[in-house]
């Protein structure tokens, strides 16, 4: 073996040491585990979609002790779940805000299994733009993609750049293939809601919709290039949407000046920053083009 790669091999394995310091598993049942990530002291930040209850959750810490953790909170939209434990007292996770990582660019994600210690995997970053969001609607800035394929036991885990510090948590939920890095930026604002909320709160507008495709002569009478918007197929009963005089049948075109082309575009504009503003909205009714403005409801909690 090269010099260069011994040399590489070290480097990589010393990268991997360090981050397993601040590297949990996370437990629910009697076999199996993913990976957390100690963020701060006493904090846990692990993928949502892997922690299978709210109830009896367990971690093994970086020194092997088996400790009890408590759920503060869960953002599907996210993928992130946060963890109280008081025993998590190792430093928190050198995190960075990824602005030097550039397609090509090497990634290791690193976790950590219930019985057998530090579990790594090797790739590179395959994409990176200032802003994307999952199908869930959620934003990430910036949107990272990997081209690692992460065992169930590092889901969870933390996403290590070239210089060792985390660019963010890998999960493999909003990605076809590879995985994804919910960024740094995006872990520490959904950890401060929920250790101070208990939840992240959502916008609303109450109505259930699908996606449908425009004819061409509608197109063109609009001067509307997408060939996709959003019809509404139900309506709740004193909703946002309810009160503002949208019907069933009525077909979103654009919402807060930005065309709707996938329900993502309506989810979007339903951060916790949209909630109790009056949100402009275009819909055809009839093939005809009508304005109307919807004021943004609170999704109440444990609501689909």
């Amino acid at each position: 073996m090269s010099a260069e790669l011994v040399a590489l091999s070290n480097a990589l394995a010393l990268a991997t040491d360090r981050a397993a310091a601040s590297a949990v598993a996370v437990h629910t049942e009697p076999r199996g585990s993913s990976s957390g990530v100690i963020w701060r002291r006493g904090v846990i930040v692990t993928a949502e979609h892997a922690l299978r209850r709210d109830e009896d959750i367990q971690v093994t810490l970086p020194d092997g002790r088996v400790v009890a953790a408590s759920l503060a909170g869960r953002d599907a939209s996210t993928d992130l779940a946060v963890l109280k434990c008081a025993e998590a007292t190792s430093p928190g996770a050198e995190a960075t805000d990824a602005a030097s990582i550039k397609p090509g660019s090497l990634a290791l994600v690193v976790g950590r299994t219930r019985a057998s210690g530090p579990v790594a995997a090797l790739g590179a970053v395959s994409l990176v733009v200032a802003e994307g969001r999952a199908w869930t609607g959620a934003a990430l800035a910036p949107y990272i993609r990997l081209d690692i394929g992460v065992q169930p036991t590092a889901i969870g885990g933390a996403v290590i750049e070239a210089q060792g510090r985390v660019i963010g948590i890998a999960t493999p939920r909003f990605a076809r293939f590879g995985s994804i890095a919910v960024p740094a930026t995006t872990v520490n604002r959904v950890v401060d809601v929920l250790l101070q909320k208990g939840r992240i709160p959502r916008g609303y507008l109450g109505v259930g919709l699908q996606p449908v495709r425009l004819p061409d002569a509608l197109r063109r009478t609009l001067k509307r290039d997408d060939k996709t918007a959003a019809i509404v197929l139900e309506v709740e009963p004193e909703g946002p949407a309810h009160k503002a005089g949208i019907l069933i049948g009525d077909i979103f075109v654009a919402l807060a000046g930005q065309a709707v082309t996938r329900l993502e575009d309506v989810h979007g504009q339903l951060g916790a920053e949209s909630i109790g503003k009056s949100l402009p909205l275009k819909f055809l009714r009839g093939g005809a083009l009508q304005e109307a403005s919807i004021v943004v409801g609170e999704r109440a909690q444990g609501a689909a």
